[in-house]
């Protein structure tokens, strides 16, 4: 069990840099935050981590906290994809980052970066006789991407399943996004989509996808090799409510090239529009009626400024 601090809530304003991190059981500077280069996830990448969002509403002078109780329920299932648990609850995690967030003191849009990962120093990879710990930073975030994107197809294939699991967000395996968004730099794009082994789109380079084709919104299923994205869940969500017909299917390449509309969505890429395919324009090129539908509706959501999904928010400073 992890005490929660009593923190003053402060009052500075833009903040550069984190000052803070969670780390062996404690807030600490986050200079002294340092894992040695024997450890098993900096030779081999055995972790998992999260990506959190907070908001911050500048007429209620709150930071809102997204999804949190989601978030660290998926990192908690991460920790099962490797056969360990942690000493920590989802109730001594989410205090830990709501302690990290006051020390802080933000006032400005927030990401929060929780890390488990296999601190063991030795040379053979496994996930036995290890030991494994948590640790924590944030830092102000605007986009992670622009709202509207040019994308292309990778040549560099998703994970599967059974190799690394795309389920969750495995440290390793992120190589694998590595190779595809640089890949889509280096051809002059925003982003890539990747395919999976049966040539079906997966997402993007780190983030999950929507189409719309003849008024309805169609995501690939989670069986078909990606991330169980807590914003994807959101969107889908957002959209039943709004009375758009979702489904969740398999989506071929070329779909792509004839959808109405293409949206990327996820913690860093929030609800964005691709504007453009492999060279091919998706509808009008610039987002549709149904993604900013679901973009407006979005993040109103996010900025406490939609009291129907208020059990969606965590505020930081009370």
């Amino acid at each position: 069990m992890v005490q929660t601090l009593q923190v003053p809530f402060q009052t500075k304003q833009q903040v550069t840099r984190p000052q803070w991190a969670f780390f062996k059981g404690a807030i600490v500077p986050i200079a002294d935050a340092k894992i040695s280069i024997m450890s098993q996830v900096v030779n081999y990448g055995i972790g998992a981590f999260g990506g959190i969002r907070a908001y911050w509403n500048d007429e209620q002078a709150q930071l809102y906290v997204f999804r949190i109780n989601d978030h660290v329920r998926r990192m908690l299932n991460s920790c099962k994809l490797f056969n360990t648990t942690l000493r920590y609850s989802a109730d001594d995690l989410k205090h830990i980052i709501l302690d990290l967030l006051r020390r802080e003191g933000y006032r400005e849009d927030t990401y929060i970066r929780p890390l488990v990962y296999n601190a063991t120093e030795d040379i053979t990879p496994r996930l036995y006789d290890v030991e494994f710990d948590f640790a924590c930073f944030t830092r102000p975030q605007g986009n992670y991407i622009n709202l509207q994107v040019r994308a292309c197809t990778s040549s560099w294939q998703r994970l599967d399943d059974n190799i690394v699991p795309s389920r969750g967000k495995i440290t390793g395996g992120y190589v694998n996004s590595a190779f595809a968004k640089s890949e889509a730099h280096w051809n002059g794009y925003d982003e890539a989509i990747v395919l999976n082994q049966n040539g079906h789109v997966a997402e993007g380079s780190a983030m999950n996808l929507f189409i719309v084709r003849h008024g309805k919104l169609i995501t690939p299923p989670v069986s078909d090799n990606i991330l169980e994205g807590i914003t994807r869940n959101t969107v889908l969500q957002i959209a039943r409510d709004l009375g758009i017909e979702v489904a969740e299917r398999s989506i071929d390449r070329t779909e792509l090239y004839i959808a109405d509309e293409v949206l990327f969505c996820g913690t860093g890429a929030q609800v964005a529009a691709v504007a453009e395919v492999d060279h091919r324009k998706i509808g009008a090129g610039k987002i549709g009626p149904i993604g900013q539908k679901l973009q407006e509706t979005y993040f109103g959501i996010v900025r406490g400024r939609n009291s129907a999904y208020a059990d969606w928010l965590t505020a930081v400073y009370t």
